[in-house]
């Protein structure tokens, strides 16, 4: 017998992966260094057209031509170490993709690399989750464009799909481009963790109120404008009791929280590209400081500030500025993201396409939510869009929610309440929408001790002077 496909790697992302290939109707040989996993995979896969090799030459011997290998395993060097391994068994015109979070200059790396060899190489970003990889996730394919088209009806199949029947997988751009996608999408996700946690937070400290409460707050707000994955599970997860204690389980849980490395290399990626991604970084940085948290525990004893308390006659009306502050914040992070793919798009020459990005995004994502649909449009009608905050529906909405916007941060920093994700969102604002910046201060003080030279408000850009200051 032929298998259709190959899956090296069966973590719970690759077997969920390989159930949604086998019930899309494909047949598959899989295999895992793992003999353990090998031995789960045999009970999880039983009854299914799924056959679990004991070694990689079993593995591939009956691997349909072209071979097709989807690799679901750990980013970096086991990558590397599985395609040495694979180097000797695959052909010209083999496909092999890569489905984990690979840093995406890698990616380039080695799709530049296989294809000397006449290896077509797949850099993919998938997302999702569990539940995703097994009923559909969202899926972000580049690479080596020639092999393409052998694996799109494919992972088209599998992908999730959207309202309007569109499946949330399509082409993204050459080399590293999908894997840089999937690690902005990811830098977006830090931002609306982070937000969302600022909001629940800012209801919980300042207004007293308690998880029950707060799900039916986010329940609601997922009805409207801010309807999506994240506020939807936020509302489940406030909700939630522990079984052992009866208590709320968010009260459960300690306030520190870690990361797998794909919001740094965001951050990372907007300083090396030059592009202001303040909310994506400080989203970073709060999972780090929370990571201090003895530290915390003991600062909190020292250090003075004022003790969070605020009342108000208007309960629904502060409820709904905080609302407000969120939407307004996350619409800033999404500006954010796109301006870094823009950019990075310009540089590495992939000629993205955004609104098919905001279209993948529409579903099986973890960042999907209702509001991608307005970022597919404004795409759409203006494809070389400079920012989204430019585009009348964001414009206005921002308008919108500007004075409410404005007071949450303010009553939260007289609180003394740590609001990174809201603080950084409405400087990137107001740093985009300035006519002057102090920078000009900035760069007299490089050319006074540094001889780094200006440009002149009455003179073309791109002529430089040096002033003798002393």
């Amino acid at each position: 017998m032929s298998y259709n496909i190959g899956i090296i790697g069966l973590g719970v992302m690759g077997q969920m992966l390989a159930l949604n290939i086998e019930r899309n109707g494909y047949s598959l040989s899989a295999y895992d260094l793992d003999p353990e996993k090998q031995k789960n995979a045999k009970v999880k896969f039983a009854g299914k057209n799924i056959f679990v090799a004991s070694n990689l030459r079993q593995f591939i011997k009956d691997l349909e031509t072209p071979k097709k290998i989807l690799l679901m395993v750990p980013a970096g060097l086991p990558v590397d170490a599985v395609l040495a391994d694979l180097k000797p068994l695959v052909k010209k015109s083999d496909i092999v993709i890569d489905g984990g979070n690979s840093f995406f200059a890698n990616t380039t790396e080695r799709t530049k690399k296989l294809k000397k060899d006449g290896i077509y190489f797949i850099g993919t970003g998938i997302s999702g989750g569990e539940q995703g990889a097994l009923w559909g996730p969202s899926i972000m394919p580049g690479g080596d464009p020639a092999g393409w088209p052998m694996v799109k009806p494919l992972l088209q199949s599998i992908a999730a799909k959207a309202d309007d029947g569109i499946p949330c997988c399509d082409w993204v751009g050459n080399d590293g481009a999908g894997h840089f996608v999937k690690m902005i999408h990811n830098g977006i996700e830090y931002g609306d963790m982070q937000m969302i946690s600022e909001a629940y937070f800012l209801l919980e400290q300042l207004m007293g109120l308690g998880p029950w409460e707060m799900a039916d707050i986010f329940e609601e707000w997922n009805k409207g404008e801010l309807n999506s994955y994240l506020i939807e599970i936020t509302s489940k997860i406030l909700r939630k009791k522990d079984d052992e204690t009866g208590k709320p389980m968010i009260h459960m849980i300690l306030d520190t929280v870690g990361q797998k490395g794909t919001g740094k290399w965001s951050s990372q990626a907007a300083l090396d590209l030059g592009v202001p991604a303040l909310t994506i970084a400080k989203s970073v940085f709060a999972r780090i400081a929370s990571s201090y948290k003895e530290e915390r525990v003991a600062a909190s004893k020292i250090l003075k500030g004022p003790k969070p308390h605020f009342s108000t006659a208007d309960k629904q009306g502060f409820i709904e500025n905080i609302r407000k502050a969120l939407y307004a914040s996350k619409i800033c992070s999404y500006a954010q993201g796109f301006q870094l793919m823009k950019r990075a798009s310009e540089v590495y020459e992939w000629d993205l396409n955004y609104a098919n990005i905001a279209s993948i995004w529409r579903a099986g994502c973890i960042i999907r939510a209702q509001f991608l649909n307005n970022i597919k449009e404004a795409f759409s009608a203006e494809p070389n869009l400079d920012n989204l905050l430019l585009y009348p529906y964001f414009r206005d909405s921002i308008h919108e929610s500007q004075v409410a916007w404005r007071q949450i941060i303010a009553i939260s920093i007289e609180n003394g309440l740590p609001i990174p994700g809201f603080s950084s969102a409405i400087s990137y604002y107001d740093s985009y929408r300035a006519e002057l910046l102090p920078a000009r201060l900035v760069q007299a003080q490089r050319d006074f001790f540094g001889a780094h030279t200006y440009e002149r408000i009455d003179k073309p850009r791109g002529q430089f002077f040096h002033t003798e200051w002393e």
